[in-house]
This record gives structure tokens, sequence and C-alpha cells, in this order.
């Protein structure tokens, strides 16, 4: 039976744990937290799961909160104008989404991967030690997407064009919030605020139920980057009802009497999209396989990061699964990546577009939206399958044909 060593118990790392089990493999899963100590923390994500992915953890009966997380099944844009009023207002279809708190998932599939007989290890893992396990495992893949072990993997400088936070970011988990009369309870909403940044809403699952999501993504520098030295949650959720009062007004109501879910359940920071090289090799020869944003971090405004993870643990089980006896060398990894990047890639294309300010092609295509449901249904779709906006969102020319295809223009 094939050994394998999974340093991390995030999304990437358990679906793939969960999965290799599943087909008989002897997998051990190193974390530096148990289920509890993870219940107990501050919030860590926001982590929306698109219907695609949502699907690949069914096969092993990973899904579930589906009776009680808030389904998300459309989704939309709101951009003001110079004056405050919305230019850009509507909503497409997305297929059903769904938001479940990491502090929920991750312990509920660590308890689960012992209950199956998976061997949980919780103790802080470093460097010296990947040195060591990649002598005594079949396999080691290195799922912990923070902290010292992504130092192993080399910035790939061909594929990452940012050194630096292209948004700042502050999130808030609450209760008692009120539905947009025209939308209802079940929308994913970005106020997409020129030059400042987004506040996106959406429904979610917490602990203590269903609740609502605040994401607000802020350029650095700009009148939403207004967090840093924020440290109580009070303080921070009046700051943030305060800047939906200002630049998204049309939601204020909607929160202004709503309260946190739990002391922890606000978070803010920023950190840097990249791209790193998928294989490290450490002092004795032996090699780690990188998988999910240990390889590929996209900033969030894109609704990448669950989703890229659960892909490339259902493409890693497939590949090793394939592999059979044979030796999980350099060449195997990379090819593995390779296979993965020709995804993921798409999704990086389009976080980067959507840091930057939207060419005029871009912004006919979002003001088309207003009076065409084919045009935001084509939009919010894409967000589960980014190939799809090879076909209208980065060509002029094809923003065109689109538009003309779809009766917009």
């Amino acid at each position: 039976m094939r050994r394998i060593l999974i340093v991390g118990a995030g999304q990437s790392g358990l679906q793939l744990g969960l999965g290799l089990l599943a087909h008989g493999y002897n997998v051990t899963i190193m974390t530096e937290r148990t289920p509890d100590e993870i219940r107990a923390a501050r919030v860590t994500s926001t982590q929306i799961m698109m219907p695609s992915t949502i699907e690949l953890e069914k096969p092993y009966g990973l899904d579930l909160w589906a009776d009680q997380v808030p389904p998300i099944p459309r989704a939309g844009f709101t951009i003001p104008g110079p004056d405050g009023t919305p230019v850009v207002n509507w909503l497409g279809e997305m297929g059903g989404a769904q938001s479940v708190d990491q502090r929920m998932k991750m312990p509920a599939w660590m308890e689960l991967f012992v209950e199956r007989g998976g061997n949980l290890v919780v103790h802080p893992v470093a460097v010296s030690d990947i040195d060591w396990y990649t002598r005594n495992y079949d396999l080691v893949v290195v799922a912990a997407g923070k902290g010292e072990l992504v130092s192993m993997f080399d910035r790939d400088h061909d594929k990452s064009e940012f050194t630096t936070p292209q948004r700042q970011l502050a999130v808030a988990y609450f209760h008692g919030a009120t539905p947009r009369p025209e939308v209802g309870y079940d929308a994913l909403h970005v106020n997409g605020i020129p030059e400042a940044g987004e506040i996106i809403m959406f429904p979610g699952l917490t602990l203590s139920g269903p609740c609502d999501i605040i994401l607000l993504e802020a350029v650095p520098g700009g009148p939403l980057d207004v967090f840093g030295g924020v440290r109580d949650p009070d303080e921070h959720w009046a700051l943030m009802r305060e800047l939906v009062r200002r630049f998204a007004p049309w939601d204020h109501d909607r929160i202004s009497r709503a309260e946190l879910t739990d002391p922890m359940c606000v978070l803010s920071g920023g950190f840097s999209p990249i791209v790193r090289k998928p294989i490290a090799e450490l002092p004795s020869g032996g090699l780690a396989l990188g998988i999910g944003d240990v390889l590929v971090t996209n900033d969030p405004l894109s609704g990448q990061g669950s989703n890229n993870a659960a892909r490339a643990a259902d493409l890693y089980l497939r590949a090793i699964l394939a592999h059979g006896d044979r030796p999980f060398d350099a060449e195997w990894m990379q090819t593995l990546f390779d296979a993965f990047w020709d995804r993921a890639r798409h999704g990086v294309k389009f976080s980067t577009s959507l840091l930057g300010a939207p060419p005029a092609h871009v912004q006919m295509l979002m003001g088309a939206g207003n009076e065409n449901p084919a045009v935001c249904d084509a939009i919010m779709s894409a967000f589960d399958n980014p190939v799809e906006f090879e076909e209208f969102m980065y060509d002029p020319e094809k923003t065109k044909a689109f538009l003309a295809k779809v009766g917009a223009l």
C-alpha cells in the first residue's frame, strides 16, 4: 500500500486525502491545529464554491451541509457613475454557488478523515521536516498555502505579474441582514466602486447558522483602505457599515441593524497574487509537490481560490490513481502541474483583468447587462469556468461579436 503524506488541512489537502482513503491508500495529513482549535479561531476566508466544484465533493460524501447552506443561484454587479447613481445594475444566473465557513468545513472533514481510517497528526512542520518525510513516504504533497513551507516553492516569474498586494481585504460575517427588495436573499452582489475597490455581499453558513458575508476589496491607499491597525471587532464592523453607507448606500439599510456572528468573524490584511513552481527539491534530493494556493494564489475578487483548490485535488487524485506503483518523480510532478495550469491560467488571467481599470469594451459589456439577461448570465456562469471569458472579455472584437450574437448590439 502506497504511503502518502499531505501537509496542510485545507480544501485541497483534505479533499485529496479523503479521496485517496476511499481508494485504499495509506494517507497521513499533518496540520498545526486541532478541529476544535480551528472552530474557535478567526475566520480565514470567504470561500465561495462554484457549482462544478461542489459536484466534486459529492462522490466522497463531503457535501455535509447541503440542507443547511443558503444557495447562491444568482450574482450580479452594481457600479455607480460619477454622481453615485448606479450605471450598471443587473443579476445573472450562476447555477448555485455556496459558502460554508471553513471553521465549520475543515474541522468536520478532519474528523471524517480520522473516522475513515486516515492518520491525522497535529504538529507544526518545518522545511527540515519535509526533507525527512520525502525519504519515508512515496509522495509528499504540500497543501499549506501560508507560512514557512511556501518558501520551498520558487516564484515563477514568467507566470506572476505582481509583487505587491493589489487589494487590501476586510471581511465580516453577520446576522440580521435584510434582502435587497429586487433580489431576495439568494444572490451574491459585487458593488464595484471606481478607483476605490469592491464591496461584495453574499449569503453563507457559519458556526451559528445562516449568515451574510461582506468581502471588502480596497485599492491600496484608496478611500476603502482604512482597516490597517483596526483590531476591535466592533470597530471593524462599524467602519465597514460606514463604508457601505458612503459607497454603496443602496445596501446600507440591509445591514444597518445587523450584528456580527461572533467575536472572531472579522479579518483584514492583504497578499500578493503569485504563481509558484510546483516542485520543491530538498537537500537530500527528495521532492515535494505543491498543490492549490501553494502554487497559484489569486486575489479573492475573482472567486477562484477554493475552486482552484478543489479542482487541483480532483486532478491530483486521478493522476495518483492512474500512476499505479511507479515512482512519483520530477517528470510526473511537472506533467501533473502543467495539466492543472492548463485550466488555472484562465483564472489567473481573469483575476488579473479584474484588478485593473476596465477598458472601454469591458465597460460596454457590463453596461449591456442592464438590458440583456444573456450578457449577465454569460459573465456570471464564466466565474465557474474562466476559459469562457476568452470568448467575450479580453478582445474588443470578440466582445462586439458576442454582444451582436446575443442581440445586445
